[in-house]
């Protein structure tokens, strides 16, 4: 039985729920997660189906079946996220595989079309991932718009307490104060997560237990950051920290070097490219950067549309090319409107800016400037445009803490 045969066979249609056996079981073959896995961070052997269950309740998922039998798929969450202010509809891909004997046939490279078209029309004008091929994803249009920085800091390198006007105290990771900081500090945010119960329950799907959330008043008692932590084996592990204010910063700070007595090191995660070694008063500390997360512009012309341009600049043009999808091909000079309103033209004006779906992305989301992604050939044009696109775009480090 050949290639042919096969794909003659193969129908893709949507996943229901009376496809999660079948979806879950894909999941685990591709991500090779065993029974020892789950149990390892404390999940029984059945709880991963039952916590798959709002994967295909509240996500829109396709995939080829061989028959009756689910051979490939990919899921998209519906989401929200910041882009420099403004609250942007964000398809939240996940759940992607397929099985090897099935590889090679370009079924994902359909699927992901197909998925990306359906975010379109759904004003999804934007698409995450947390990548577990950089090239893969690249080669699809993806680009790194975030990263993570690890850190290890042993009890002798803790900073010094700074004094400070309110206190920390002990919560649920539940706690509303916590839930309303952090939506305070996404709303503010470049590149987060406005998080509904959908993107909370996917933040919580793998750690949960022991963690605790220090949150830090101010003096009028107002909650003003927040951090996610856990002590083990002598270790203060910090999931995430967020502060609204230097002060909340201090305090959290403080709270963490109360644990002097208590453990060896402070290992954790910021969600940010900017060290903290230079904030510490013995900066000889162990920082590792990497990149995170994934973004794809999914319609360049909805993506424009809501974009909070610093300077309107409407002298040049774009040429993009995007090898999966044809909306976003060709040229894009920009106009505006009496109303200040972006209006795209497809007619060249001005100098051309040659570039790729990818690199527009990742500009456009602050990770790389103008003049860095030209130096290193990733865009083709003038030092005049250059300078007409750094003052478009605005100047902000992403930050991005969700996993799904």
């Amino acid at each position: 039985m050949g290639q042919q045969d096969v794909q003659e066979r193969l129908e893709m249609k949507k996943l229901g729920m009376e496809h999660l056996a079948q979806f879950n079981e894909l999941l685990r073959y591709v991500f090779q997660v065993t029974n020892q896995d789950l149990q390892e961070v404390g999940w029984e052997e059945d709880e991963i189906e039952q916590a798959k269950r709002p994967v295909l309740r509240k996500a829109d998922v396709v995939g080829w079946f061989d028959g009756d039998k689910l051979v490939s798929q990919m899921a998209v969450y519906p989401m929200q996220v910041n882009i420099f202010g403004e609250i942007y509809k964000m398809g939240g891909v996940t759940g992607v595989g397929t099985y090897p004997e099935y590889a090679n046939f370009g079924l994902m490279h359909r699927l992901m079309r197909q998925s990306l078209k359906e975010m379109r029309d759904r004003e999804q004008t934007i698409s995450y991932l947390y990548p577990y091929s950089i090239p893969y994803y690249r080669r699809k249009g993806w680009e790194i718009i975030s990263d993570v920085m690890t850190f290890s800091i042993k009890d002798t390198q803790l900073p010094e307490n700074v004094p400070v006007s309110g206190m920390v105290e002990r919560l649920d990771i539940e706690h509303e104060d916590v839930l309303k900081t952090y939506n305070r500090f996404a709303q503010n945010q470049h590149v987060a997560m406005i998080r509904d119960s959908l993107a909370w329950e996917e933040y919580w799907r793998w750690e949960r237990e022991e963690m605790i959330a220090a949150v830090y008043y101010d003096e009028a008692g107002e909650p003003q950051g927040f951090m996610y932590y856990w002590i083990a084996d002598d270790i203060f592990h910090m999931k995430e920290m967020v502060y609204l204010t230097r002060e909340a910063r201090h305090g959290l700070w403080n709270f963490i070097s109360a644990h002097f007595s208590m453990v060896t090191h402070v290992k954790g995660k910021l969600y940010t490219s900017e060290p903290i070694a230079f904030l510490m008063e013995d900066s000889d500390i162990t920082e590792t950067i990497h990149p995170y997360y994934m973004a794809r512009i999914v319609d360049v012309e909805g993506f424009f549309k809501k974009y909070p341009f610093l300077e309107k600049q409407a002298d040049f043009h774009f040429v993009v090319t995007d090898s999966l999808l044809e909306w976003n091909q060709g040229i894009f000079h920009f106009q505006w409107d009496a109303g200040g309103n972006v209006v795209l033209g497809k007619e060249a004006h001005g100098e051309a800016v040659e570039i790729d779906i990818q690199t527009l992305t990742t500009m456009f989301f602050g990770y790389k400037r103008p003049k860095y992604l030209r130096k290193i050939g990733r865009i083709i044009a003038s030092d005049a445009t250059i300078k007409q696109l750094e003052k478009m775009i605005p100047n902000e480090t992403p930050y991005f803490s969700d996993y799904f």
